[in-house]
């Protein structure tokens, strides 16, 4: 596929554009309005992304285009990492540098120690209350619109996963860390309550997305590369890499796309990723009740 039509807003001949592009979100734009500028400029019918960041952050945006829009659902709950830049002394409305101030506390005399015992708790299985000011709905608004409206919103709490903290930098009243995370996760939440814990409170100044599993180490771009007709889609495939693979013969190839089960001994139970002869992705698959293999998600070939 040519990437460089892509760029130009058309689609390949022939065909619809399927696949991933791991975009490199730049500062100041909404998740939604980053995927609808790569819609655009590669031209596809169809597009989503794995996990929405804030305007202030960058980093990794996975879009989904085409039928890779129908991995969106299992890409969602993969862990995270981001590089979060903080600073204490100062707690706001929307938990960082966006939002108005509501409390300046001087800092007390902190060393590398002291904020490292502070920050053990927050690993692990945590309960974490959502900032006002996000997408989570109320009676099907986003909290951030009833926030804005003066309305009284109380932000739900839910347990999350911290894999890990780590200090990269201190120095005055700034913290750098690296947080390792699963899905669902406030990084703000997160400083807000550091901060509380401290005394002196804290808000979020900088926050990147360093990658988000299964695409860890992989490189991203930015919407220049796209205009300019850099190598940008990756296949579909890579979004199952370390699934568990099942590969498919051509009769059982077509039962599955036609939406039959098939019978196959010592299912293993959990999502499976179906591969045909060629090594193409048929669909996701699942034993059902009656103990056939069937799809979940059937993957339309090209």
């Amino acid at each position: 596929m040519d990437v460089q039509q892509y760029a130009a807003g058309t689609r390949p001949a022939g065909g619809a554009v399927n696949g991933i592009v791991l975009l490199d979100k730049p500062e100041g734009l909404s998740s939604n309005t980053a995927l609808q500028k790569v819609k655009r400029l590669i031209g596809a019918a169809k597009a989503g992304h794995a996990g929405t960041l804030d305007p202030l952050a960058t980093g990794m945006l996975p879009i989904l285009l085409g039928e890779a829009t129908k991995l969106a659902g299992h890409l969602l709950h993969k862990d995270k990492a981001y590089s979060v830049g903080c600073r204490l002394g100062q707690t706001t409305t929307t938990y960082d540098s966006e939002g108005a101030v509501t409390a300046d506390r001087p800092v007390p005399a902190l060393d590398r120690a002291a904020l490292e015992a502070v920050l053990r708790p927050f690993t692990g299985r945590v309960r974490q209350r959502a900032p006002v000011y996000s997408a989570i709905k109320q009676g099907g608004q986003p909290l951030y619109r009833l926030a804005r409206r003066g309305q009284d919103v109380v932000a739900p709490e839910r347990e999350v996963a911290i894999h890990a903290i780590r200090i990269d930098g201190h120095e005055g009243d700034r913290v750098d860390l690296t947080v390792e995370c699963g899905s669902g996760t406030y990084i703000r939440s997160l400083v807000h309550d550091f901060g509380q814990v401290l005394g002196c409170g804290a808000h979020v100044t900088r926050l990147r997305r360093l990658w988000v599993d299964p695409f860890r180490g992989r490189s991203m771009v930015s919407l220049e590369d796209i205009e300019n007709g850099a190598d940008c889609l990756l296949p579909l495939e890579v979004a199952v890499s370390g699934w568990p693979v099942l590969r498919l013969d051509a009769g059982q190839v077509l039962a599955i796309r036609q939406g039959r089960g098939v019978a196959i001994d010592d299912i293993p139970d959990g999502v499976l990723a179906g591969f045909d002869g060629d090594g193409r992705l048929v669909a996701l698959l699942g034993k059902a009740a009656d103990g056939l293999l069937r799809p979940q998600r059937v993957i339309n070939p090209t």
